[in-house]
């Protein structure tokens, strides 16, 4: 050991500000969130770790060639993480019950009305335009969606928007059923709908991501490549001919881009970087935008609700976001508290499936819209 190590040794805590002591605790605490309460674990255990990590002085894991720094730049910065987690997800998901039932895609797209919102609210408290949409798309609660949007329009604002995203991903049981309670009435949380599985034939599953990925690229081309991978991951999950790719898309590949995509989200949450006031109101932004997705999917339940002849169950609108299908069981979950016998998981899963479709659109729309202001 030279006397540079020692002199490095004795000087490292010295280097220590509060605001890295204060992003450590941070850490931590996503660390206790992920092992004590299970809240999203694969990826805040990620985050909060490499949280600690890149706090620490000296270590030059998160700066230049380090570990870290090579991870963000090979997959946040060129949006590839993101990408291979929407084929994994594209490969998980099963469209059927959207396709039984078209008219849940309509909440999918209310399900998103707190994008917008949001970003409206962000641009009255001074933040730009590129900003204000990145801010605006934590609404979505789809944690790749996010990161790649933010990425493009607003890579300084990238960590807090990522771990505000992937927290209120995880906080889906405890922010929703307080809002969906809010704004029902017993009469209509109590409402059994019944479910006609109708068949859905091979050749449509086949076609539905194919024709889906090519009226959006045609529609909005910036939002090309995230529907693409999770129309892939789909096309690959119902052609039922490559099986191992499938799993693997499932499993292999969605678990490692995982770790990674948590661990370099956690490289962004330097002390000097994260504690600023910006942060704060995007966090409180980041929650605004999710409360009124969940409220504008409720509120136009509602009007299915009449429109339908009270047949209607307005919980199922909560669903139409894109944390699936944790959101879908909120809703099943939410209608057993006042009808045990009440059956809504079907069609919460096809509200909740246009909602994955939904921010995936809503994020290529707002590219579109904006790419010329970058």
């Amino acid at each position: 050991m030279t006397i540079e190590d020692l002199l490095n040794l004795f000087q490292a805590p010295l280097l220590l500000s509060w605001k890295n002591l204060l992003m450590m605790l941070v850490g931590g605490v996503l660390i206790y969130l992920a092992i004590a309460k299970e809240y999203e674990p694969v990826l805040l255990l990620p985050i909060g770790f490499a949280a600690i990590l890149t706090n620490l002085p000296l270590t030059g894991i998160a700066d230049g060639d380090g570990f870290l720094a090579v991870l963000f730049d090979a997959g946040i910065r060129n949006e590839l993480f993101p990408l291979l987690i929407f084929i994994g997800i594209g490969a998980l998901t099963d469209f059927g019950p959207l396709l039984e039932n078209p008219r849940m895609a309509l909440l999918g797209a209310a399900g998103q009305i707190g994008i917008f919102g949001t970003l409206l609210l962000a641009l009255l408290l001074g933040f730009e335009m590129n900003e204000a949409a990145s801010i605006g798309i934590i609404g979505a609660i789809d944690g790749p969606t996010a990161i790649y949007v933010s990425s493009q329009l607003a890579p300084h604002l990238l960590g807090p928007i990522a771990v505000a995203a992937y927290s209120y991903m995880s906080l889906v049981p405890i922010i929703q059923p307080p809002v969906m309670r809010l704004l029902t009435t017993d009469a209509e949380r109590k409402v059994r709908m019944v479910y006609s599985q109708r068949e859905i034939s091979r050749r449509v599953r086949i076609l539905f991501p194919i024709v889906v990925t090519i009226v959006v690229s045609l529609i909005s081309p910036q939002a090309s490549p995230l529907i693409a991978t999770l129309m892939f991951g789909n096309l690959m999950r119902e052609s039922g001919v490559v099986e191992k790719l499938t799993k693997a898309s499932q499993n292999e590949i969605a678990n490692v881009t995982t770790i990674f995509l948590g661990l370099a989200i956690g490289s962004t949450m330097i002390g000097d970087d994260f504690i600023r006031a910006d942060s704060l109101f995007i966090l409180a932004l980041g929650l605004l935008a999710f409360v009124i997705d969940t409220a504008g999917g409720v509120f136009f339940g509602k009007i299915l609700y009449w429109i339908s002849g009270k047949k209607f169950n307005p919980l199922i609108g909560a669903a139409g976001i894109s944390a699936f299908p944790m959101s879908a069981r909120i809703v099943q979950r939410v209608g057993q508290e006042f009808d045990y016998e009440n059956y809504l998981l079907m069609h919460a899963m096809g509200a909740n499936t246009a909602g994955q479709l939904g921010s995936v659109i809503a994020g290529g729309v707002v590219l579109t819209l904006l790419s010329g202001a970058v």
